[in-house]
């Protein structure tokens, strides 16, 4: 299996596997390496380790060195020019009117490509604005349309809870979240309640999503019966965290009990299979189903319309 290292490119970005090339590293180590976009500085999150070769994106590159001084203080540099671009670049676009809301620009570490990231609410014709900053910087220029989530990932921010927001500070990747995760964890299905700052599902709700989904197939479902001492009672909810569920019994009242004090009632009896259909032997002597004759269909007679008078 190949050894490989996982460095990262940006903040909270996507982890990508690089060869080591024989050269000693550790977490949190600034690195020089080739992507597809040019040479960049990263950082490592993931030491070397043997992983197979189903689990990596051909081509493996290697790492170029380790990020020097001078290479951090490039890296200061291109920062200060990605602000001054996005000035311009907000310029050219109010002056081609175009519906775009830029969102930050991004220089490659060697400098030989600069990348613009933009929202919109549909597909924007930006062919004469890239021309024109193409002209501006003197290098190859992109632009890269993001979705809501993506925007408030580069943009960064604090969520309702008070902390940054996870898509901004440690998460490499945006998982998908449903509405039945809100569902599963009890919560109440207010979109202020449970929306971000992106005006999406809050990732959070796929935290904890598995052990909930885990801890309530242990539990009685809604509505199933359960026999107590006190008697008999259908279950009205069920309280994940305190591991408990209220029963409301056969007089109308509701009791709170654990789960490993309660007992299933008893089956019902099975209904007594229905007698089957008597049919007649066949030559072989083997019974034989009994076929339903359709009813021929009356034809209803037309009568001749008489000539009115």
């Amino acid at each position: 299996m190949p050894t490989v290292v996982g460095v990262t490119c940006r903040s909270a970005g996507q982890i990508y596997h690089f060869d080591p090339g024989g050269i000693e590293l550790h977490e949190g180590d600034a690195v020089i390496a080739p992507t597809q976009r040019g040479l960049e500085l990263g950082q490592v999150v993931a030491e070397a380790r043997d992983i197979p070769e189903q689990e990596i994106t051909q081509p493996l590159r290697a790492i170029k060195r380790k990020a020097t001084e001078e290479d951090l203080q490039r890296e200061e540099e291109n920062r200060e020019r990605e602000h001054q671009a996005v000035e311009v670049c907000a310029q050219k676009i109010q002056q081609h009117g175009l519906p775009m809301k830029l969102i930050e620009a991004h220089y490659t570490f060697d400098r030989t490509r600069i990348v613009f990231y933009f929202s919109a609410d549909g597909r924007v014709d930006f062919r004469r604005l890239v021309r024109d900053l193409a002209r501006e910087f003197k290098t190859r220029v992109e632009l890269h349309q993001v979705g809501v989530r993506d925007e408030a990932r580069l943009f960064g921010g604090f969520g309702p809870c008070g902390r940054p927001l996870c898509c901004a500070s440690f998460l490499s990747s945006l998982q998908p979240v449903a509405i039945r995760m809100a569902k599963e964890q009890n919560l109440a299905l207010n979109p202020l309640k449970i929306s971000g700052c992106c005006g999406r599902l809050m990732c959070c709700l796929n935290f904890e999503y598995e052990c909930y989904k885990q801890a309530k197939a242990e539990l009685p479902r809604v509505g199933s019966e359960i026999e107590i001492p006190k008697g008999r009672g259908k279950v009205a909810e069920v309280n994940v965290i305190k591991r408990t569920i209220t029963l409301v019994l056969d007089d109308g009242t509701r009791v709170e009990v654990d789960p490993a004090e309660c007992a299933p009632p008893e089956p019902e009896p099975e209904p007594k299979p229905r007698p089957e259909a008597s049919s007649k032997p066949n030559a072989q002597g083997e019974a034989r189903p009994r076929s339903r004759r359709r009813r021929p269909r009356r034809r209803r007679s037309r009568k001749p319309k008489g000539n009115q008078g």
